[in-house]
């Protein structure tokens, strides 16, 4: 049953639309503090590698639920939405506005909409799943189809991250995935929110996405690129999908230049930010969507728009 947390305001859009910098300039106008809904911004050893906050920005306002896992610890939908759902309640106790951002929109469904009550699934099942997906490579969606048909018909034989998690739901808990997903869904938290999804000009984006990254490699992105190499983690592991990593860890290996390296994080980056614009043009349809670029102008439309649902501070 969700429980209510007063104001809240969410901000979703695509990788390196602005959403922090937003989120940070309402946090300090409202009296609020930030929830990361990142699913790359939760692993502790990437913070250059999935652009969390500057340690500059976290000293301006709390942030939570940043850099809260390792790497070799997944952290579900599910359990996130737990999890950000009792940073909202700790916030609003406190007087003050949630202010959750980031670009995982499957986090804020399962947090506003809630997800189905999938048991945990137990460690020994996970490992062994995972690794007979990777020895089974490219039949590995055959043995989805096995435990799964309905579940197997609408992924794509290369998503091994989503055909391991359906193999491994099948056979730890009797029951298949799909129809897991047929059981009505309850949201965890309710209240007043600011729904805000960032969706800037797709050619300012990606020329965004590019700055970023060539940034990000001056901050450290490639000797963090080192460290996660040197963890000799599942490659089918959430983290190791950091936009960036493999082609890094490639060059670290003198298997390719830094140059090409750098060309293909970025081919990877925006081809991202692409998907999660489809993503949330399509699944979220009920936010309200603003599209400029520059801070100013973009304060100036969603200003009017906090001030109507009553968030502004008093």
């Amino acid at each position: 049953m969700s429980e209510p947390v007063g104001r809240a305001v969410l901000i979703a859009g695509p990788t390196a639309s602005g959403k922090s910098g937003l989120a940070l300039a309402l946090a300090e106008r409202l009296g609020g503090e930030i929830v990361n809904a990142d699913s790359m911004q939760v692993y502790r050893e990437m913070r250059v590698l999935t652009a969390r906050p500057s340690a500059a920005d976290e000293a301006r306002v709390p942030h939570h639920l940043y850099g809260v896992t390792a790497a070799a610890a997944p952290l579900s939908a599910g359990r996130w939405a737990v999890l950000a759902a009792a940073k909202m309640r700790e916030i609003a106790a406190r007087g003050r506005v949630p202010v959750v951002v980031g670009g995982t929109g499957l986090y804020f469904r399962a947090l506003v909409e809630g997800l189905a009550p999938i048991p945990p699934i137990p460690d020994d099942i996970r490992a062994a799943v995972r690794a007979e997906v990777a020895d089974a490579g490219p039949h590995a969606h055959a043995l989805l189809a096995e435990a799964d048909p309905a579940l197997a018909a609408g992924i794509r034989p290369s998503d091994r991250q989503r055909i391991a998690r359906g193999i491994e739901v099948a056979r730890a808990t009797g029951r298949p995935l799909s129809a897991w997903q047929q059981i009505p869904p309850e949201p965890l938290v309710s209240g007043t929110f600011a729904k805000i999804m960032l969706m800037p000009d797709r050619a300012w984006l990606q020329a965004r996405c590019d700055f970023r990254f060539d940034l990000m490699l001056e901050e450290g992105a490639l000797e963090e690129a080192a460290a996660m190499a040197a963890l000799g983690l599942d490659p089918l592991l959430p983290a190791m999908k950091a936009l960036g990593l493999r082609p890094l860890i490639g060059h670290l290996a003198g298997e390719i230049g830094l140059e090409e390296a750098a060309t293909a994080g970025k081919a990877e980056t925006r081809a991202y930010a692409k998907r999660q614009e489809t993503w949330l043009r399509t699944q979220m349809i009920a936010w309200n969507a603003f599209s400029a670029q520059d801070s100013e102008s973009l304060m100036a439309k969603i200003l009017p728009f906090i001030d109507d649902l009553g968030l502004t501070r008093s």
